[in-house]
């Protein structure tokens, strides 16, 4: 087999593709499913209560959540219970403020609108539960979703032919976990951590090179979207780190043959790195100002305590393999990607590496962590940020297993009913009863430090 050509052409660059993606996503709109339940009552509550009450007062969003997200924390009178205060008075709500954070330009607009209409005679509560403040949540959260799946497409065809770029994007939109909380599950933190890290490593890629002071800073407010979104998003910086620790052992190299200038000095890594660290540390404000002000604590997570994670027994095959929302098991296209980051590594290192590492370290994050299973959840949703990784991985191996073709007529057409065959696996795993709701409990001793670990990350 001849080495596969990853290498970038600009004259791969069409607008027929994205055309395409833009309206298959307009027709998709109709599955938009505007309800706020679940973990999507924390993330919803930081966008809804400024916006309306001015405060970050949770109990209306605790009154008007699903039966069993409000059971448990009201009390016969309808009021929160003691337990669920911290000390600070406020209810607890140990979910990211990230997705609020994208939600609100949209909201803005629709309560500006709401306003209106009541001014002129409408009825419709200007309250963040009604219809309108609903449908805008859900469509401003299919929005994101749709956005990192366009910059995952533009990223993976860089370095294949545009055709294998659109099947796997294809493939990823609709035969993994993205699309249930892309239009069914809205209020939840999934489709915005796609779009969040999408946009990180669209930007990284694109200024990799040779990035500039300011870059960096774009980069860093980045990279703090990132994670004001979701934590575990914070493994996706092995990226940089590749790329860092490539660049100083570079500027540190003694060999001759290397020109003087090829390569960044440590003085000005070392500035352009710690004004990276600064500006991140500004841009992830909203978080630690929120768990200062609900938990008297800007670093704590309210999540289960470092402690208590299965650092000496990780759950490496289960988070793959596990009939209880294994990665693999549930969404078996994501083998083929995986695969193809690991064939995309080998043929392009400096880019592929970092992207490999990236992967692995999610990975890694995720088979430590006590509730690896997610719960409530459909698949692992946890790796559903790693969409755009996943979309790369999987246009590589289409390109790659297309040499083993007579024709690339034949070789398309078997990915199709590949994508096919999976999109419909998907869609016949989403109807199993209670496809979602499935999982494992915290163990008791983190259970009793905080009352939010119910819920997972």
């Amino acid at each position: 087999m001849d080495k596969q050509d990853f290498s970038i052409s600009p004259a791969r660059r069409t607008r027929k593709s994205e055309r395409l993606l833009l309206l298959l996503f307009l027709f998709s709109l109709p599955f938009v499913n505007p309800w706020v339940r679940g973990d999507g009552v924390g993330y919803y509550a930081f966008a809804r209560a400024p916006l309306i009450q001015h405060n970050l007062d949770f109990t209306e969003d605790y009154r008007h959540a699903n039966e069993s997200f409000r059971g448990p924390r009201l009390d016969e009178n309808n009021q929160p219970k003691a337990f669920y205060r911290t000390r600070t008075g406020h209810l607890e709500n140990h979910f990211t403020v990230g997705p609020a954070i994208l939600w609100t330009p949209f909201l803005l607009v629709t309560h500006a609108g709401v306003l209106l209409a009541r001014a002129l005679g409408s009825p419709v509560a200007a309250d963040g539960f009604s219809a309108p403040y609903r449908i805008t949540m859900a469509l401003g959260t299919a929005i994101y979703g749709f956005l990192g799946l366009l910059l995952a497409f533009r990223l993976a065809r860089q370095y294949v032919e545009e055709r294998w770029a659109l099947l796997s994007t294809l493939a990823i939109w609709w035969a993994s976990s993205l699309p249930v909380y892309m239009y069914f599950n809205p209020s939840w933190s999934h489709a915005h951590s796609s779009f969040a890290v999408a946009l990180f490593l669209w930007y990284w890629f694109e200024t990799r090179t040779s990035r500039t002071l300011a870059q960096w800073l774009i980069l860093a407010l980045m990279a703090g979207l990132m994670l004001n979104v979701y934590y575990p998003n914070a493994m996706v910086l092995a990226v940089l780190a590749i790329e860092i620790a490539r660049q100083y052992y570079l500027a540190f190299r003694t060999d001759l043959s290397v020109a003087p200038n090829s390569s960044p000095r440590i003085r000005e890594l070392l500035l352009r790195h710690s004004l990276f660290a600064a500006v991140l540390l500004v841009s992830l404000l909203p978080t630690l100002v929120t768990r200062f002000l609900i938990y008297r604590n800007p670093f704590e997570s309210g999540y289960i305590p470092l402690r208590h994670w299965n650092w000496f027994s990780p759950c490496f095959l289960q988070v793959l393999f596990s009939s209880n929302h294994g990665l693999v098991s549930w969404t078996p296209i994501l083998v083929f990607a995986i695969v193809g980051l690991s064939f995309f590594w080998r043929r392009e290192p400096g880019v592929g590496a970092p992207f490999l590492a990236a992967f692995v370290a999610f990975y890694l994050f995720v088979a430590c962590y006590p509730d690896w299973a997610g719960i409530s959840s459909y698949g692992n949703r946890f790796f559903v940020s790693l969409t755009p990784l996943f979309i790369l991985g999987l246009a590589v191996f289409f390109a790659r297993a297309a040499q083993l073709f007579r024709s690339q007529r034949i070789a398309l057409v078997t990915a199709v009913a590949l994508l096919t065959g999976f999109t419909l696996w998907n869609g016949g795993q989403a109807q199993r009863p209670h496809a979602t709701n499935r999982g494992t409990r915290p163990p008791a001793a983190a259970r009793k430090s905080s009352p939010a670990l119910s819920v997972d990350l």
